[in-house]
């Protein structure tokens, strides 16, 4: 486990993870998020975000954590393990519902400088609609995935019990 990359939700808890596995491990992170928004919510270019993530994913070891699907081919063939969090909706809402209440107004630390938390409907319908849009997908890509571990929780406890075998 050296090159990670770790997909869900919003709201599932991916950078929160990404961090619970670094600490054990001491591998890098990378947040997605923190690549490609710059101050005030305006996304990068993306030739500009294409070479930023393919400067990260040249380096030997490191932990991704983000959807980002037109980059998700690159990242899982660079990649040797593939953790897919992968809860109900009312997990991954109660987790951005909570994340507003107890951040809003300030910059968490896996999002760019000058982006807030904030509440955002917009975020909420994706929420709502991303098993439905991805899931399948998701497994899809998995199954192919021959040479990577792979971890699949679709329950908090799950994830939990991992963790604690690091």
């Amino acid at each position: 486990m050296e090159r990670v990359i770790i997909i869900g939700c919003g709201g599932s808890g991916k950078s929160t993870l990404s961090r619970m596995v670094a600490e054990k491990t001491n591998l890098p992170v990378v947040h997605l998020d923190k690549l490609f928004w710059k101050e005030g919510w305006i996304n990068i270019p993306r030739e500009e975000f294409n070479i930023l993530l393919m400067k990260e994913l040249e380096k030997d070891k490191w932990i991704i954590d983000g959807n980002y699907d037109r980059t998700l081919e690159e990242r899982i063939k660079r990649c040797d393990t593939i953790i897919y969090l992968d809860y109900p909706r009312r997990t991954s809402l109660f987790g951005v519902i909570k994340r507003v209440l107890l951040s809003y107004g300030k910059v968490r630390p896996d999002m760019a400088d000058g982006c807030p938390e904030r509440f955002d409907l917009d975020f909420i319908k994706w929420i709502w609609n991303f098993n439905k849009e991805h899931r399948e997908k998701f497994y899809k890509i998995i199954k192919e995935q021959k040479d990577k571990e792979i971890y699949i929780f679709t329950k908090r406890k799950e994830c939990n019990k991992f963790i604690k075998t690091l």
